[in-house]
């Protein structure tokens, strides 16, 4: 069972991970702007693909929202690269291959499949306002239509 330190109002854990293209990306550089964090278990496979589609297409309205997106998993910068241009993904997404960050958010630990447990990425979302607390928590996820739920919470809390 993943233990979270995820509480709405609390400060958002802090991480400094690599983006797509080896450059560091801080959660405390991002203060100011509401950051929307979403992690996924892999590059390439049907449901992240959907999910960072659909983030995608929607990541106009996020920023007039004044949001910046970023996706999280313990894939590579190289795959991470190589996922984005092979699906034109817009959104940014950050390596963290000890799962040091997702632990920290509750998305690692125990899953099953089959039957089988193992330990892996529990695809979770957290919004965080730009003060650097979560503002809102979705600590299970389904891929299809997930982004659009994330862009409503968000229009909901700036009482757009």
């Amino acid at each position: 069972m993943a233990s979270t330190a995820i509480e709405i109002g609390r400060k958002a854990p802090g991480f400094s991970l690599a983006n797509q293209d080896g450059q560091k990306v801080s959660l405390r550089d991002l203060e100011g702007s509401w950051v929307v964090v979403y992690f996924y278990p892999r590059d390439d496979t049907p449901g992240c693909t959907k999910e960072a589609c659909e983030f995608t297409s929607q990541l106009g309205q996020f920023g007039q929202l004044g949001a910046k997106v970023l996706g999280i998993s313990p894939d590579s910068v190289g795959s991470h690269r190589k996922f984005r241009q092979k699906h034109q993904l817009q959104v940014e997404l950050l390596s963290d291959p000890d799962h040091t960050v997702a632990k920290k958010y509750g998305a690692w630990g125990e899953k099953s499949m089959y039957g089988k447990k193992y330990e892996g990425i529990i695809r979770s979302t957290v919004l965080v306002d730009p003060h650097g607390r979560v503002s809102y928590y979705w600590p299970k996820v389904a891929p299809a239509g997930h982004a659009a739920e994330v862009l409503a919470k968000l229009a909901e809390l700036q009482r757009v």
